[in-house]
Order: structure tokens, then sequence, then C-alpha cells
């Protein structure tokens, strides 16, 4: 079922329900394909579905805990590696990273739930931010990768959409 922003929501309550249609739709690009149509390389970069949720799962426990506080597994990260985040490693399964994804999915929406939209955070290079700011930045950083997903998905079968019917 496609979530819609409530037309008279609150500001927070907007916020995150946009955010979350679209990691809902990320979550929906994969439906239906294989494990190795999901770790195929689509772009001269060697772009891949299942790395582009990888991503989304580290920004989303980066951006939310790592900035409120809050504690989170080991991501994968890499100073050395900037591609680090968006590569699948042989012995990481689909499941393991849509798992990864629901767990970092949940513990940003604990952070989202426990504070307000002006608490202020310390980013990764040092920076304060407002809860409201990651929000919008992350609502900006899911809706360009679920578009690239939607290309990609496109590329693989040629199923189309920005979102599921219904």
């Amino acid at each position: 079922m496609t979530r819609w922003v409530p037309y008279t929501g609150d500001e927070k309550q907007s916020l995150k329900v946009s955010l979350d249609r679209h990691r809902d739709v990320v979550l929906w690009k994969l439906d239906g394909l294989t494990d190795e149509q999901l770790r195929r390389p689509m772009t001269p970069s060697g772009t891949t579905m299942l790395g582009l949720v990888k991503h989304l799962a580290a920004v989303d426990y980066g951006w939310f805990c790592e900035t409120f506080g809050r504690p989170t597994e080991p991501l994968p990260f890499d100073d050395d590696d900037p591609e680090a985040d968006l590569r699948v490693e042989p012995h990481e399964t689909t499941a393991d990273i849509v798992a990864f994804y629901g767990r970092a999915r949940a513990a940003a929406n604990q952070v989202i739930d426990d504070l307000d939209v002006t608490a202020e955070g310390t980013h990764w290079q040092g920076q304060s931010v407002t809860l409201r700011w990651v929000l919008i930045h992350m609502i900006e950083e899911t809706a360009r990768h679920a578009g690239h997903l939607d290309i990609l998905r496109e590329l693989i079968d040629g199923a189309t959409g920005d979102h599921p019917s219904g």
C-alpha cells in the first residue's frame, strides 16, 4: 500500500511519512528480482541495486543515529575506500542487506519519534544540524536513490513506476 503525506499533518509527521514513502519504494523495487539481478553492475561505475540499498541503510544509521548520539551496528564506511558502503561483498546476501536496511530504518525512526524537529546533533563533519535538516536531507537522499533504483529496475526487466499501485 502506498503511503501518502497527509495534507494537513504536522511538520514532523509529514516529513517522516515522506521519508517512509520513498523508503517503501526502495524495497518495492527489489521485489521479484533474483540475487544475481540485484548484484549486477548496471552502470560503468558499477552501481547495483543491492549496493544502493546497503548505502541507504548506512546513511540512515549515520545521519540519524550517529548524529544524535545513538548506537549503530558497524557501518561499511572506509576513509580509504569511498565506495565501500555501495559495494556488496561476496559473503553478504540479499537477505542480509535488506535486514540491515530494516534495522537502520527502525533505529532512525526511533530517533525521529524521540526527538523534536528542532533537536540538534553533530554530523560527521562536526557541524551542528537539527533533526529537521536531517529529515529533509534524508528525504532528498532516499528519493534520489529510489530514482536510480527505478532506472536500474527498468534496465533489468522493463518494470517501471515510482510507487506501487494501491
